[in-house]
């Protein structure tokens, strides 16, 4: 078939509203760049991995991903895609069988293979802003294998749009993906889950309307305080959990509490609140207050 007469046939199935056709995504013809060029134009990155576990202690990184791309920092509008980058790295390890179900990745397919470190640094250098789906995982592993990644502010399209008033419960990349565009990827693989983010961010939240690239974007850069409620009593955890804390085993470094994550002009807020529910006679000496911002947001310095 042409692409005339698949359109013809797309139409007519929506026609009957029995059917939804989707999309494969495909940023090479993608008409939603604008291509429209901005003097303060910056770099972002799209980023991806897939590992050989969850910790990123212990376990490596297989498999990045990295989709560059150029956009106006005042508008939100995505100019263009600028540069690419896919590759493996032998983990010096067998891969488990559950990551391979996951992934699709085998053990030929990362035999002695060795990640590009100059060209992804050289990504690296140019971007003003790293943005991953769930960065508080991928950030952990990235920055640990490339240390450029270090210094440079990270944003999550998870954590940072508001899905819930989207009327969005799942948060997986194919679901929001679907919901804010239209269109579908092949999960579960570096470079396709990068570019399925930058098809995320070029799309439109379906309640607001707005663009997901600006909402995040106006996000991604506010100074946040992580509220640690220290020594908590043990009998007001369920008054937390239902504000919103969540529990901190410690094994990141970290202590054992409850916390939570506000805006700095909720801060006196919170340690009201906290004052008045949580401590008895209100002492709140031992509550830990950390402030946050893009360059340590994600990383292990938040916690």
């Amino acid at each position: 078939m042409n692409p005339l007469e698949i359109e013809i046939a797309i139409s007519a199935l929506h026609s009957t509203g029995d059917y939804v056709v989707l999309r494969r995504l495909n940023l090479e013809t993608d008409p939603r760049f604008t291509r429209r060029t901005s003097p303060n134009a910056k770099i972002a990155l799209c980023l991806d991995t897939e590992t050989t576990g969850l910790n990123p202690s212990a376990d490596k990184v297989i498999e990045l991903g990295i989709v560059a791309f150029e956009y106006n920092p005042d508008t939100g509008e995505i100019i263009r895609i600028t540069d690419r980058y896919s590759g493996f790295e032998d983990p010096g390890m067998p891969l488990s069988k559950e990551i391979t179900e996951i992934t699709g990745i085998t053990d030929e397919m990362v035999a002695n293979q060795e990640f590009a470190d100059e060209q992804v640094n050289i990504l690296a250098s140019k971007a003003s802003l790293v943005i991953a789906h769930n960065a508080g995982f991928d950030r952990r592993f990235v920055e640990k294998r490339f240390p450029a990644f270090i210094k440079l502010p990270w944003a999550c399209s998870v954590s940072q749009i508001n899905w819930d008033a989207e009327r969005i419960k799942s948060r997986s990349l194919e679901f929001v993906l679907l919901k804010c565009g239209g269109h579908c990827i092949n999960a579960h693989r570096a470079l396709e889950d990068a570019e399925g983010v930058l098809g995320l961010l070029l799309g439109t939240l379906p309640v607001s309307n707005a663009p997901v690239f600006k909402t995040l974007l106006d996000k991604a850069f506010e100074s946040t305080s992580r509220i640690i409620a220290v020594g908590s009593p043990f009998e007001t955890k369920d008054i937390l959990k239902e504000r919103g804390y969540r529990w901190s085993d410690g094994s990141r470094g970290g202590v054992k509490a409850w916390w939570t994550v506000v805006s700095e002009e909720d801060e006196q807020k919170e340690l009201k609140f906290l004052a008045k529910e949580i401590y008895p006679g209100g002492n709140t000496k031992h509550v830990v207050i950390k402030r946050i911002d893009a360059v340590s947001r994600f990383s292990v310095r938040e916690e």
